[in-house]
């Protein structure tokens, strides 16, 4: 087991009483466990989203700055989802 360190963090009442749940129901042993856990999930996902921002978000923002990225209004996007919706019915139907 790695070494511990004790911190003492305040949660929202909501968040605190869904924690105290996990643990109730044996989901979890302890809220330290639990908050290890999720804390876990959020750093090992950190790389994964950065990189969609680094390699997709960012490229595609400098395109809309330099007004080479195609871009829709709100109508136009619901008449292209209200058309394909129509197309994907009648082909099932």
């Amino acid at each position: 087991m790695s070494k511990m360190q004790s911190i003492t963090v305040s949660l929202p009442m909501d968040i605190a009483e869904q924690l105290h749940e996990k643990v109730s129901s044996g989901e979890y042993a302890t809220e330290s466990e639990a908050v290890t856990e999720g804390l876990r999930e959020l750093f090992a996902e950190d790389p994964a989203i950065q990189k969609w921002i680094e390699d997709d978000v960012l490229p595609t923002f400098d395109r809309l700055q330099a007004g080479t990225e195609k871009t829709f209004t709100v109508d136009e996007v619901r008449e292209r989802l209200n058309a394909r919706m129509e197309a994907l019915v009648a082909k099932h139907a």
